[in-house]
């Protein structure tokens, strides 16, 4: 199973940025635009639903990210890394010594981020997993490094928010992805009540790949929960 990451961010096109650069690296990313969404999914963690990493932004629309951080401690040894705008070495040094693993100012490149996550986790006894990047299962091809789709040999053309969910439900092929997921990892966070997006991007999705769609053979439905990639072959 991929290393799980709960990115806490309110800036729609950076969170949207992180959330697929890390995808591509093969994480599994949940996200959140403030902090009670946030709570809500650290208090989910009981459920079984655990974090192995937090990047944590401190400029939350409902208030100071840093009170999240008191939370993610009690609720295991998972690293937390703060991403923030404020350069000032004082709250670094308080937000270091209050648990968290390393501050992070904006901007910072793709690639630094990455680094400091696999040296968070490796410090925490956790490994990153190879990302799942090649898809192949009957027929259908899905190169997510190359951005290409094939079924049978025929490039199989997708609009970009298609691509996006597709390329979602990969990363986790032959698991459960809930609706509220993958609004906030294709759509954003502001979408998670859009439920009506996912079932008609996943019926064109069908449409698209599956030989019958109304008896899919690739993405299946979890009744009450959302959709899932059957595993590659």
């Amino acid at each position: 199973m991929s290393i799980r990451i709960l990115l806490i961010e309110d800036d729609r096109e950076l969170g949207k940025a992180l959330r697929n650069s890390l995808g591509t690296e093969g994480y599994s990313v949940t996200s959140a635009a403030s902090l009670s969404e946030a709570r809500a999914l650290l208090a989910n963690q009981a459920a079984g639903h655990s974090f192995d990493l937090y990047l944590l932004d401190l400029g939350l629309p409902d208030g100071d990210g840093k009170s999240l951080l008191e939370l993610a401690r009690k609720a295991g040894s998972a690293p937390v890394i703060v991403v923030s705008a404020r350069p000032n070495e004082d709250s670094k040094i308080q937000l270091l010594d209050a648990g968290a693993d390393d501050y992070l100012v904006k901007p910072f490149s793709v690639g630094e981020l990455l680094a400091r996550i696999r040296v968070a986790l490796r410090h925490r006894g956790s490994v990153a997993q190879a990302a799942t990047l090649l898809y192949q299962r009957d027929g259908l091809n899905i190169d997510l490094v190359k951005r290409e789709i094939t079924l049978h040999g025929v490039e199989v053309k997708l609009t970009p928010t298609e691509y996006e969910l597709l390329a979602r439900l990969v990363r986790s092929a032959g698991q459960a992805v809930s609706h509220r997921q993958l609004l906030a990892d294709v759509w954003g966070p502001e979408y998670l009540e859009h439920t009506q997006y996912t079932r008609l991007y996943i019926g064109q999705l069908r449409a698209k790949i599956e030989k019958n769609p109304a008896d899919p053979h690739f993405i299946l439905t979890e009744t009450g929960v959302g959709y899932r990639m059957l595993a590659a072959s």
